[in-house]
């Protein structure tokens, strides 16, 4: 029942989505104040359905409920609670939900006032926005249930597989726009707090939580782990630290060729 209620709340989030992002438009291109109005109780419907909706997802990870696939792949009988928890949004879909979510967020924070000028802004950048164009292209044609032909798929297959090298490339190229000095203090506060408080915050949580000592070190490594490139990514998208991101990129991954093997070295001093 829980998962069923979760589905029909997507559903009408889905539908107060299409108003959201048609209705206020039409409204502001005819000079309908009323269609224009529609953008903030639409929106508030959009947000309260999907936490709702995330909430029946969560409650049927706690649940063990296996009827809903997504719990399925992404859960057991045997796991802890607060690792059916985590799984919310650590599978593959949430992580990208997370992603638009975080889009969408800062987004609507750039432009603050609500208006329908704003609004069609604030819709224009989160469409257009690479990720998450991607993401709504491919679960439209998911949707479709069409399959491309053999040679076509193979081709999109290897394409797909110089997509990651190739965008190292462009982001070498784009690094290439800031010297390794520019913001240094920002650069550096970024890289202590990435390759040293950040770990050791997760080493203190997992402790207090308990965790057995391979999930302890799982966890702590991949907090310690470089600033990754999306970072960098979301720094370009709305032009904000774009240099001392760039800069903390080059050198956390310089400094954890240093600091992942120190690291490794006194989780297994503590693991005796």
């Amino acid at each position: 029942m829980i998962p069923e209620l979760g589905h029909f709340a997507l559903i009408l989030a889905l539908l107060a989505a299409l108003a959201q992002g048609t209705l206020p438009l039409i409204g502001a291109a005819t000079g309908k104040p009323r269609l224009m109005a529609i953008a903030l109780p639409a929106a508030r419907a959009q947000a309260l359905l999907v936490a709702f909706a995330f909430g029946c997802l969560a409650w049927s990870f706690i649940s063990n409920d296996f009827s809903v696939q997504n719990v399925a792949a992404n859960s057991n009988s045997e796991l802890p609670l607060q690792y059916r928890v985590a799984a919310t949004w650590g599978s593959h879909e949430g992580s990208l939900l997370l992603w638009t979510l975080v889009t969408v967020s800062v987004e609507w924070a750039r432009h603050r006032e609500l208006s329908a000028q704003r609004f069609a802004r604030t819709t224009v950048s989160v469409v257009t926005n690479p990720v998450v164009a991607g993401i709504l292209v491919g679960t439209a044609f998911g949707f479709t249930g069409f399959t491309l032909p053999g040679m076509i798929d193979e081709t999109v297959h290897l394409l797909s597989q110089a997509a990651v090298p190739m965008s190292l490339v462009v982001l070498g190229m784009g690094l290439s726009e800031y010297g390794i000095r520019a913001g240094w203090r920002q650069s550096v506060a970024i890289a202590a707090l990435k390759l040293a408080v950040a770990p050791l915050a997760v080493y203190l949580i997992a402790r207090v939580l308990a965790l057995p000592r391979l999930e302890m070190v799982t966890v702590v490594v991949m907090a310690s782990l470089p600033v990754g490139a999306n970072v960098y990514l979301m720094a370009r998208e709305f032009r904000t630290m774009e240099g001392p991101v760039a800069s903390s990129l080059v050198l956390t991954t310089a400094l954890a060729a240093v600091t992942t093997p120190l690291l490794l070295a006194l989780l297994g001093v503590a693991g005796n």
